[in-house]
């Protein structure tokens, strides 16, 4: 019997591994894909990924929005963003963010954060994900600076028992 080097659908189901879910705490995580820039598609950046060979398609990847928002209204829109599981990444933005070129609307005393979620990433999704949170941001007095996908150096299929 072929399977056409895939494994079949009853020994995926009944196998005892289990892929180790990415931990965005990691420190061997690299931008592998991203988008500052509110022309480039997100197809366009993750074909550039593709073609630099450090996106993995099939994956997981740490998917990171940049945002600035006012500081009164950072605590809404993570819980509204929490319901689609997403989190509040430690911290904030640091001195490896990318720089922003082009006009920015000003927030008056805004504060950069990033809300990141787990996820495997592909064009639609990172589109559907990025307009959601431009709408977010939108509604909340804020901007979106980018997006930015993270994924482990260099073992990225780690496999448990």
């Amino acid at each position: 019997m072929s399977t056409n080097g895939k494994t079949g659908w009853f020994r995926r189901w009944f196998s005892r591994a289990r892929s180790i879910p990415l931990d965005p705490a990691r420190t061997d995580l690299l931008v592998v894909a991203s988008s500052f820039d509110d022309a480039v598609p997100c197809s366009a950046a993750l074909e550039r990924g593709t073609q630099q060979n450090a996106w993995v398609e099939d994956a997981e990847v740490v998917l990171r929005h940049h945002l600035i928002l006012p500081p009164d209204l950072i605590d809404d829109a993570a819980a509204i963003a929490a319901q689609d599981g997403y989190e509040r990444a430690p911290g904030s933005m640091t001195m490896d963010s990318p720089e922003i070129n082009g006009y920015q609307p000003a927030v008056d005393g805004g504060v950069p954060i990033i809300l990141q979620r787990i996820q495997v990433l592909d064009a639609l999704h990172c589109s559907q994900e990025r307009s959601r949170m431009a709408g977010l941001a939108q509604r909340r007095g804020g901007i979106v600076l980018g997006w930015d996908a993270l994924q482990p150096g260099s073992d990225a299929s780690r496999v448990a028992d």
